[in-house]
């Protein structure tokens, strides 16, 4: 396991040199998006640029451009929205729960944040803008500036290792025991 601080939007190299287990903490633009911004985007495009992005499954509670709380929503909601959002260039998606290894294969990884952490996780990200806000507080794309935000695991890495999958494997093989 190694520790990693990375400036976003991430290159290749950036996503290529993390392996699943390892920390990252995140620092830059981070953009969040929800079902609602994930069909939007597939229907109309992106209206913040993605190459590079980091894009986080969270529905945050703000208050007069303040980021109350801000912990991760469900990923797997939007896993039938992930290899076209990794198309637009998107290098990182972070959630929990996890999503399908392969459409992150050679081009972005995962990163798991705890759950329950929305309180931290305000402490590390600054409102700079919000697109789509018809779409409601939770659901609207909000634009971050995040101040070493994380602890984050890689969970899915660019190479095909998959944190969850060894578990369920793992859980599979204590069974039979």
């Amino acid at each position: 396991m190694t520790m990693y601080h990375l400036q976003t939007p991430l290159s290749s190299a950036d996503v290529e040199k993390l392996a699943a287990g390892d920390v990252v903490f995140l620092s830059g633009p981070l953009f969040t998006a929800r079902d609602k911004a994930h069909a939007l985007i597939r229907r109309e495009g992106s209206p913040v640029p993605l190459t590079g992005a980091a894009l986080y499954h969270c529905g945050p509670l703000i208050q007069d451009k303040l980021v109350l709380s801000a912990g991760p929503t469900t990923s797997g909601r939007m896993a039938r929205y992930t290899d076209e959002i990794l198309g637009h260039g998107v290098r990182a998606i972070i959630g929990k729960g996890g999503l399908p290894a392969e459409p992150f294969r050679d081009r972005a990884v995962y990163l798991a944040y705890p759950g329950g952490c929305g309180a931290a996780a305000a402490q590390q990200l600054k409102v700079l803008g919000v697109h789509l806000p018809e779409l409601g507080m939770a659901e609207s794309i909000w634009v971050f500036e995040a101040a070493e935000f994380g602890p984050m695991i890689v969970a899915v890495d660019a190479h095909g290792k998959d944190l969850y999958q060894e578990v369920r494997r793992s859980a599979r093989i204590g069974e039979e025991d």
